[in-house]
């Protein structure tokens, strides 16, 4: 899919305004670079795990350009908690040079430690929906890494082995297809629950079902409003328990690695997963005939959409040395702006672009898919990063404990709600 098409993407999904696209005219060349005998050494904490082999490729391809700088990666991801790494090492004083931020309520959290970069090069490139999350007062402090969208993948071929023709839309239709799987001897979820980062995934359908998100958050924010009693999260716990029902067996010792194979494998039709789990489905199991499904909660037509936005975003150390910060920006226009980069975000990293100069391009069925939803407009926002940053991890612990039957519906509810509470006092 060329720039054109994907152009079309953006009004349905981001609601913006896109004007003619060009590749920025201000070549990495014409920044400042050291000289030869001058070796800089700089960290990256990458997030995406499912890239890490590409993108230390990536990173090959810029230090045979630049023979002056090392650049030294550090991957975390795939059920890894990169945000307690980055504690530790800030702690420590050891902090990465390039790190991910998702913006929002991390980004205000964080501002400390964040190199404003609204002066770069890059900046006049990206959709401006995609500016959002890392904008405060105006400046801009991070650089979006890429757009994504999430819900369940299911295997073509098994759900025709099993008689199912017509896609499930609602809950009650998800429950039907399980039972069809199930009765044909397939397994219908792969699921890994030992890994509880995706929980957090989950419960954003239920904030992004609300009838203003935003205002809902604030309402929380606020006391006006309590997930305790709320119907939507209600809903939920209902999409969690077809999952548990119709799953594998050992779902709470199987992580993301594990849950992927089950179903590349061909051993589950259903997988709770994104558009990033694309490169590792290839992998095992390349050219596999796969689509996205909605994550239905209830039977509100609602449901028939795919929650789609910046996955995370590029910030630079604010407190690492001018050499350094000035290294760091020249790598990150290098990524999006040389040949070299742009060619490895469409064509190795599956990318679904947030910038005007780079194309979306042979990325997969998983990306196609969230383009049609995109261009149907039947997406739903992320908000989790909008979350009380504190309060992320404890619901995805209690959610843990709800499915692995330590907690009640109701018990689930309040400890959310409890978390909510206890992290907007402090």
């Amino acid at each position: 899919m060329k720039i054109k098409a994907f152009q079309c993407i953006l009004v349905g999904l981001l609601s913006l305004s896109i004007s003619a696209c060009g590749v920025d005219n201000r070549s990495v060349k014409q920044m400042d670079t050291r000289s030869l005998d001058q070796k800089i050494t700089l960290e990256i904490l990458n997030p995406k795990v499912e890239i890490s082999t590409q993108f230390e490729q990536m990173v090959k391809e810029y230090e045979k350009e630049n023979p002056n700088v090392k650049l030294n990666i550090l991957t975390f991801g795939g059920g890894a908690n990169y945000l307690a790494e980055l504690k530790a090492r800030f702690a420590a004083n050891k902090g990465p040079d390039i790190f991910p931020n998702g913006g929002y309520e991390e980004a205000k959290s964080w501002k400390r430690y964040l190199e404003d970069l609204s002066d770069q090069p890059w900046v006049e490139n990206v959709y401006d929906e995609a500016l959002k999350p890392m904008k405060i007062d105006g400046k801009i402090y991070g650089m979006p890494i890429n757009l994504e969208g999430y819900g369940f993948i299911y295997n073509k071929d098994l759900f025709a082995k099993a008689g199912i023709d017509t896609l499930p839309k609602t809950l009650t239709e998800l429950m039907v297809v399980a039972e069809k799987l199930h009765s044909a001897g397939i397994t219908p979820f792969a699921v890994g629950y030992s890994d509880s980062w995706f929980f957090v995934l989950m419960l954003n359908i239920a904030f992004a079902q609300q009838d203003d998100p935003d205002a809902f958050i604030q309402a929380l924010n606020d006391g006006t409003q309590t997930i305790e009693g709320n119907k939507k999260f209600e809903d939920l716990t209902r999409m969690l328990d077809l999952t548990v029902q119709y799953g594998n067996k050992d779902f709470l010792t199987t992580d993301y690695n594990t849950e992927v194979s089950l179903f590349a494998t061909g051993k589950a039709a259903i997988l709770k997963q994104g558009n990033w789990a694309q490169s590792k489905i290839d992998q095992i199991t390349p050219n596999m005939s796969i689509g996205f499904l909605p994550m239905p909660i209830n039977d509100d037509s609602r449901n028939d959409a795919l929650p789609v936005g910046v996955s995370n975003n590029w910030v630079v150390n604010k407190e690492a040395s001018q050499e350094k910060k000035k290294e760091a920006k020249k790598f990150l226009n290098w990524m999006v702006s040389s040949e070299q980069g742009k060619t490895f975000m469409k064509e190795q990293f599956h990318f679904i672009s947030a910038f005007k100069n780079i194309e979306t391009d042979r990325s997969g069925p998983l990306a196609d898919d969230i383009i049609r939803y995109s261009n149907e407009k039947k997406t739903l926002s992320w908000n989790w990063f909008k979350f009380p940053s504190r309060a992320r991890d404890e619901f995805c612990y209690a959610m843990q404990a709800y499915v692995g039957k330590q907690l009640s519906r109701n018990q689930l509810l309040q400890e959310l709600q409890k978390s909510w509470v206890k992290a907007e006092q402090k």
